[in-house]
């Protein structure tokens, strides 16, 4: 399990707190990640909690590389 301090950097970083975060991830895991309409919703639910705005174009780029499994090992070092 990841420790508070990942979980404070993400929350400092989007304003999405751990519960939001680990409810997501419970969504993932159940759903299929390879599925596009699970990975939508979750982008879409991001994009609302943070008030980022995700264009088409980069939610196709985001499911893409999701699909194709060309997303960072470190996911921490995205934040």
């Amino acid at each position: 399990m990841m420790d508070d301090s990942f979980f404070k950097k993400i929350e400092k970083k989007t304003k999405v707190d751990k519960n939001t975060i680990i409810s997501l991830a419970e969504k993932l895991q159940k759903g299929n990640m390879k599925d596009e309409k699970t990975l939508r919703e979750v982008i879409d639910t991001l994009s609302k909690m943070t008030g980022k705005k995700v264009n088409s174009d980069l939610k196709d780029k985001i499911i893409k590389k999701v699909v194709n499994d060309d997303i960072p090992k470190n996911v921490d070092k995205m934040f």
